[in-house]
């Protein structure tokens, strides 16, 4: 189906419950999880129990997440965030919702946004539960591991690098300078639980929306699926615009295959 089908789905429906996924800011430079089957490109990455159970874990994590920052830290908007903004500006999104960690919709000016996996900016103390910018992290990291910063990698997801070594050992990782205690990402990684009231806010705006349109997920990933169940159960429209499969393709209304920044383009 060309894209044109999403111009005119969209024009059909006054409340759009919006879910994004990588695909989305692919075209900023960020490189996504899966291929055009829905499979993973690359193993899969770090998960919970691991982080926190391993320092060697927390080590190499680190290490690779100090040299993939310098990148992911600066990405900038892509017409498809910004026609994402725009699609709230002109009165049409109920929500928008996105399993990305980047940040990128609001520098593109969306404002009513749920980061369902939290977001990478922001660092957490796991034990005082404090919350320090990146940047602050990747400066202390950068001071204790001055020559790490030298080496360079592909960008994964995430902000992660395909850092190619096998002794990390000797990467230092900073405690909290609050209580000390281990620092982590504040995003959701494979293993941990989406925040209940987070799921809770994304139903209650999921009851209001009179559509659903997904842009760059193949919803692979429950935590996004499970909001296209819901929108299925009481037969919502769903369009989505994706470049291969997606989960939910037996329950969509509308599927475009292409670019999302190209199937929006109408909206800028």
């Amino acid at each position: 189906m060309d894209s044109s089908a999403i111009q005119e789905f969209v024009n059909a429906h006054q409340r759009l419950f919006v879910l994004t996924g990588a695909g989305c800011s692919t075209n900023s430079g960020i490189p996504d999880y899966r291929d055009a089957l829905g499979n993973w490109k690359r193993p899969q990455p770090v998960t919970f129990q691991a982080f926190m159970g391993e320092r060697a874990t927390r080590q190499r994590y680190w290490a690779r997440s100090l040299i993939g920052w310098q990148r992911f830290g600066s990405a900038q908007p892509n017409d498809a965030h910004r026609a994402l903004a725009r699609l709230e500006e002109i009165g049409k999104c109920e929500v928008l919702l996105t399993q990305n960690v980047d940040r990128l919709h609001q520098e593109a000016g969306s404002t009513g946004v749920i980061d369902l996996h939290g977001r990478l900016d922001l660092v957490r103390c796991m034990g005082c539960e404090r919350r320090i910018p990146r940047d602050e992290l990747q400066h202390a990291m950068g001071r204790l591991n001055s020559g790490w910063l030298a080496l360079d990698a592909t960008d994964a997801p995430d902000g992660d690098a395909d850092l190619e070594r096998d002794d990390f050992s000797s990467f230092e990782i900073p405690g909290c300078t609050h209580c000390g205690g281990i620092l982590k990402p504040d995003v959701v990684f494979f293993g941990e639980t989406v925040p209940r009231d987070l799921v809770g806010t994304a139903l209650e705006h999921l009851e209001r929306a009179d559509a659903m349109l997904i842009v760059g997920s193949s919803l692979m990933v429950y935590s996004g699926f499970r909001f296209v169940q819901a929108a299925a159960r009481v037969s919502l429209p769903i369009a989505a615009i994706n470049m291969g499969r997606t989960r939910a393709d037996e329950v969509l209304t509308i599927k475009v295959e292409d670019r999302c920044e190209t199937a929006l383009a109408f909206l800028l």
